[in-house]
């Protein structure tokens, strides 16, 4: 008999022993599990908690491709889901499946949902999580503009740099971060002024290991290397952390030329015309054309 099926046999039966239960698996790779049964469950390599007071309201399923949503809630816990994590990010964009299972008989259950957690909000020692589901991605536009910037991600599907590459990517441990959105290093031998602008920083060791920042600008000092981050880091590194720096692109043309030998995966057009030429009058001249640059 299919999962499926002894669960409907013992939802028949009119005397029922079922609660839910929840697998977390953060972008980091962790997998937690919850559920709102008074004891432990274990089932498929992962052991559900059942001292965090997780539970889910009603959740809202619709045919077609309409979104399903739900939302979860819970208390604060250390061992669990701490402030810290929330706020750090860690739970954002997390994969969550939910099931009814029989606790007398853990092999007896249902999914009943799959998705993402989406906003999360804390208050007063609790949290409340919104669930998105798979039809969710559905909503997001989807289409490719043409402009001159390169509309690809650096290292991603289009692009074919491989950041792995030397020269790229660069660890090494700050020696001073003065208020979690500037981080001081040592002189990057090799390395020129600006090369990490507009590329990632990882913190990869400490209390904040596995956050992930966009950098905004790559300083030289004089005395060694600056680094000012878009956002502060949700979280302190602590002392002797170290970080992974990846190299920024500007999306433009003769960048992916010069620093990343990697025109002809270019994803821009350099040569469309500007606002300005689309808006001229007619002129014999040949000033107003829009012949390539090259």
């Amino acid at each position: 008999m299919s999962f499926d099926a002894a669960l409907s046999a013992h939802l028949q039966s009119g005397a029922t022993t079922t609660c839910h239960a929840w697998a977390i698996t953060r972008r980091d790779g962790l997998v937690m599990g919850f559920t709102d049964h008074d004891r432990d469950l274990s089932f498929g390599g992962v052991t559900f908690r059942a001292d965090t007071g997780l539970s889910a309201s009603a959740l809202q399923q619709g045919t077609g491709l309409s979104v399903d949503n739900s939302e979860a809630i819970g208390a604060l816990n250390d061992t669990a889901l701490s402030e810290e994590d929330i706020e750090a990010g860690r739970f954002d964009g997390a994969e969550i499946v939910a099931w009814l299972v029989n606790w007398a008989a853990p092999e007896e259950r249902q999914q009943v949902f799959r998705g993402t957690i989406g906003e999360m909000t804390r208050a007063a020692g609790a949290f409340r999580a919104e669930l998105r589901g798979l039809s969710e991605v559905l909503n997001q536009p989807i289409g490719r503009v043409y402009r001159k910037p390169c509309g690809a991600v650096l290292g991603g599907a289009g692009c074919a740099v491989d950041l792995d590459q030397p020269g790229y990517r660069l660890e090494v441990e700050a020696t001073e971060v003065t208020d979690l959105s500037t981080l001081r290093f040592p002189p990057l031998a090799g390395y020129a002024e600006g090369w990490f602008t507009h590329g990632r920083l990882e913190v990869r060791s400490g209390p904040a290991a596995g956050l992930m920042v966009p950098i905004k600008a790559d300083r030289d000092t004089g005395e060694g290397r600056e680094i000012e981050l878009w956002t502060p880091l949700a979280a302190s590194p602590g002392d002797g952390a170290r970080y992974l720096l990846e190299a920024g692109c500007d999306k433009r043309f003769d960048t992916c030329g010069a620093k990343f030998d990697n025109i002809l995966n270019y994803q821009g057009f350099p040569d469309i015309p500007g606002e300005d030429w689309l808006t001229v009058h007619p002129a014999r001249s040949g000033g107003s054309g829009g012949g390539s640059r090259r």
